[in-house]
């Protein structure tokens, strides 16, 4: 398949779990690909592998929580490549976890705003500010489902998941008219590097609740989030698909 020819890609999070996956997807499908990553380090050796795979992928170290970062970093891929197709936003933390409420620190709540929720404002924002002028893009940001659900002991990561699923259903409505589609994908625990600090406990918990008694896979989101981000995906907008094995049924 070759969904994706002559198409830009911008992935946050692109050097590892999700945005890893899904970049490879896309460009294994004939996109150009950049992704967007704070970590230097890691972001060039995923670059590196993609290349050594003559896949069109290039990275750019970008603090998606940093306003300038993002607005500079959208306009450079706008200006060298002359478009911007495709925006998926996976960047995001999970910060403390079993974790009360009432034990959770202010500042861990702030640094999970900035990331998971500011992030995939300011990179929503300056995406679709690229596509206007194409009338055409597909935005795919990464919820979850402890934003539809809410998990307890994880105050941080569920309410800003759950900001999410507003900023998708809100601007997806604003550019319905338009070429550019705005939807959400709200995974259970898929198996990445992102949860291997999770406390064993909570993670135990999250999986019990999942019927197939599984975590999902990076390559199992990547399926899904290529077609959210094809043209195929014509008519749907500002709605949360869900990956979940079960879990959500709504």
């Amino acid at each position: 398949m070759e969904r994706f020819t002559d198409q830009v890609a911008v992935i946050s999070g692109g050097a590892d779990g999700l945005g890893k996956a899904i970049a490879l997807r896309i460009a294994g499908e004939g996109g150009t690909v950049v992704l967007f990553d704070i970590n230097e380090k890691l972001l060039q050796q995923t670059v590196d592998e993609c290349k050594a795979g003559n896949l069109s992928v290039s990275g750019t170290v970008v603090d998606i929580s940093s306003e300038e970062d993002v607005r500079q970093a959208m306009q450079q891929v706008a200006d060298d490549f002359g478009r911007v197709d495709i925006m998926v936003n996976s960047a995001g933390i999970v910060g403390p976890t079993n974790t009360r409420i009432t034990d959770y620190s202010t500042a861990a709540y702030d640094q999970i705003y900035g990331i998971n929720l500011r992030g995939s404002f300011l990179m929503t924002k300056y995406a679709v500010a690229a596509m206007e002028k194409h009338n055409y893009g597909r935005i795919l940001l990464l919820a979850s489902i402890a934003g539809k659900e809410g998990n307890p002991f994880m105050a941080g990561y569920s309410s800003m998941k759950a900001g999410v699923i507003g900023l998708v259903k809100g601007v997806g409505k604003e550019y319905a008219e338009t070429g550019i589609t705005v939807n959400g994908l709200a995974p259970a625990v898929i198996k990445t590097a992102m949860n291997e600090n999770t406390a064993p406990e909570q993670l135990a918990y999250m999986t019990a609740k999942i019927p197939m008694k599984r975590l999902g896979t990076v390559e199992e989101v990547a399926a899904i989030a290529s077609w959210i981000v094809s043209r195929e995906a014509s008519f749907t907008t500002g709605f949360i698909f869900d990956i979940s094995g079960g879990r959500a049924t709504y």
